[in-house]
């Protein structure tokens, strides 16, 4: 697992936001319920991307205390 697996989870995201697009006809408010379907999976994906990102690539990297010390 890597960067590829952002690549293809945003292309499944991208899917289900155009996928919303064309339903919710018959509720009462449908441009509603779209615009907060596609901004939920929006925000959703950016969430999980940004946090797996960062612990992919820490920009600190960590620091054990359990090595060695050479006398």
């Amino acid at each position: 697992m890597g960067g590829a697996l952002v690549f293809w989870v945003g292309v499944l995201i991208c899917g289900l936001c155009a996928g919303a697009l064309f339903t919710f006809k018959g509720m009462s408010d449908p441009t509603l319920w779209r615009t907060c379907t596609i901004l939920t999976l929006s925000c959703c994906y950016l969430m999980w991307a940004i946090t797996y990102l960062a612990q992919l690539h820490p920009v600190i990297v960590p620091k054990r205390d359990d090595l060695r010390i050479d006398l």
